[in-house]
């Protein structure tokens, strides 16, 4: 007599770490140099300022979306709740989100490959960009599975590369330096909102919540915990991250950073001077090639995906080969054209993001209340966190605007 095999629920640790890798990606190598004028304390209370607003702003993409039918995606939700104009707003805000990290990845990975080959293969910035873009067009026309496996491998090699350079740079942290005693009047507040944007960018993990919400079968509490956990894994790993690279470098060397583009290279750079071990450097500098090549691969795979969606190419040879020019050439060009263009893009993915990552989820929690008045799960906090959010948004927004129009100090 056979018997019915109960559901096993997957362990909130795999959520967790779906959420954590799809946040923690190269946008981390942007925090110490955009923080620079704030420093390590200011930085600090702004990232968990940051880090509440998008748990919670995931929290209402949660609730709106378990009114729906697992798998439902963010264009059901925003079509139903909130109507064609704005799905049609979130919809370009999610392409001109994945395309301007598209293009920032192959900035950095230009940078930080030129800046590695220096020494014995002297080879400029926009080659190796270009190399890099090559690469991973053809890992991503390959397959989906093609993107998976190497993203595994590269996360467990930037676990194994995170732990042993950022613990062997925690005995290198400088009081002094961490707390900018050396500066005896330093300001630090009035570059606090320009900063902003470039910290909800690397808070970005929204577009998993449906596929959460399937993969744990619409159990509420199972997608709450890997949100948090998720989040907070995130969290700690931008801390520790500040906590060294600010504890090493010198507030005022961040001036010849920003001077000199702010890409991952021009960062790395300032470690070559005498600040850490060579091996620790070597360590880095693998670390920033995986976070990079993982984010640059997750990004364009999802580009690559809306792309097939919205053109309705096939599934085969040729249709992947349509979807991967449509989706790498523009971006490569750009980075051609303008390769030191990092910092700006992650600042406008941030600008961009804010729309379908903060104020999108609170507006759609706010009409799923009034559609789904018997609904079991609501986001905590009421109206009140519901407008607290979008508050956070209109402050990033007017932030990126003020940022762009010159009106807001900029630490350089």
């Amino acid at each position: 007599m056979s018997q019915t095999q109960p559901f096993k629920r997957p362990s909130v640790f795999g959520g967790a770490m779906i959420i954590a890798g799809t946040a923690v990606g190269a946008g981390m190598f942007s925090i110490p140099i955009v923080t620079s004028g704030v420093w390590f304390s200011g930085s600090t209370l702004m990232l968990i300022y940051t880090w509440f607003c998008m748990f919670m702003s995931g929290l209402m993409l949660l609730e709106a979306n378990l009114n729906y039918a697992m798998g439902s995606s963010f264009h059901t939700m925003v079509k139903s709740l909130l109507g064609n104009l704005w799905n049609t707003i979130n919809g370009l805000s999610v392409a001109f989100v994945l395309y301007i990290l598209t293009y920032a990845y192959i900035s950095a990975g230009g940078s930080i490959i030129s800046h590695t080959l220096t020494s014995v293969l002297p080879i400029n910035q926009t080659m190796a960009g270009l190399i890099f873009a090559i690469l991973v067009a053809f890992i991503v026309w390959l397959s989906t599975k093609a993107v998976d496996r190497i993203n595994t491998i590269l996360i467990g090699g930037m676990v194994i590369t995170f732990v042993f350079s950022v613990s062997d740079m925690f005995t290198q942290v400088q009081p002094d330096v961490l707390f900018n005693r050396n500066e005896s009047h330093a300001e630090y507040l009035p570059y606090a909102l320009a900063a902003l944007p470039y910290l909800l960018a690397s808070f970005g993990y929204h577009g998993n919540v449906p596929g959460l919400v399937k993969y744990y079968g619409q159990h509420t509490q199972s997608v709450v915990r890997s949100l948090l956990f998720g989040t907070l894994i995130a969290l700690v790993i931008y801390l520790l991250w500040q906590f060294v690279i600010q504890g090493n470098i010198p507030r005022s060397a961040f001036k010849q950073v920003i001077s000199e583009g702010g890409n991952i290279g021009n960062l790395l750079a300032q470690l070559d001077n005498g600040t850490v071990t060579p091996i620790v450097k070597q360590l880095l500098n693998a670390f920033s090639y995986m976070a990079l090549a993982s984010s640059f691969l997750g990004v364009s795979l999802g580009l690559l995906d809306y792309i097939a969606d919205f053109f309705k190419f096939e599934d085969t040879s040729s249709g992947r080969t349509k979807s991967a020019l449509v989706t790498f050439v523009p971006p490569t060009l750009a980075a051609l054209f303008f390769p030191d263009g990092f910092l700006y893009a992650i600042g406008f993915a941030g600008l961009a993001a804010t729309i379908w990552a903060v104020i999108v989820p609170a507006m759609l929690a706010r009409s799923s209340r009034k559609r789904f008045p018997a609904a079991k799960y609501h986001a905590p906090g009421g109206n009140f966190m519901i407008y607290f959010v979008i508050l956070f948004g209109v402050i990033n927004i007017i932030a990126h605007i003020s940022s762009m129009l010159n009106l807001l100090p900029v630490y350089k």
